[in-house]
């Protein structure tokens, strides 16, 4: 991954079954299997930098992701270079995907999709999701 602004979806993944509050937002009940969260690094650093972050275990607690990457382990992270938010379209994408369950109202409070975070009890595979985004998606496990 490079410092440069783009959209990304990171993959991971829970082992238990557990119940925890995300913030303000409310309580999750977190299931075993994979979470894809979709966001955005248009900011310093780029997705390298915020990527990073979410990867890191201690630090202050700032987006709902936070929250649920306590208890989630990070697998991969499916990402493309652009200076335009290609987030949104990136979460639309995913609910036309018949695997993936959103989280409704999770990770978008800023903005009016249904969901940026998305449930698979199986693992994703990057193809089905490169396809339905229509774009140059790179992947790195982490």
């Amino acid at each position: 991954m490079k410092s440069k602004s783009g959209t990304y979806a990171l993959v991971l993944r829970s082992y238990a079954s557990t119940r925890t509050r995300i913030g303000r937002w409310g309580w999750l009940d977190v299931r075993p299997g994979y979470y894809i969260y979709v966001g955005s690094a248009l900011g310093p650093g780029g997705v390298l930098a915020r990527v990073s972050r979410h990867c890191r275990e201690h630090k202050t607690k700032h987006w709902h992701i936070d929250y649920l990457r306590e208890l989630t382990s990070p697998v991969s992270v499916w990402y493309s270079y652009s200076p335009t938010r290609l987030e949104h379209s990136w979460a639309e994408a995913i609910t036309k995907l018949n695997e993936f369950e959103p989280v409704k109202g999770f990770g978008c409070s800023d903005c009016d999709c249904n969901s940026h975070l998305f449930f698979s009890a199986s693992e994703p595979e990057l193809p089905g999701f490169a396809a339905v985004v229509q774009g140059s998606v790179k992947s790195t496990e982490l």
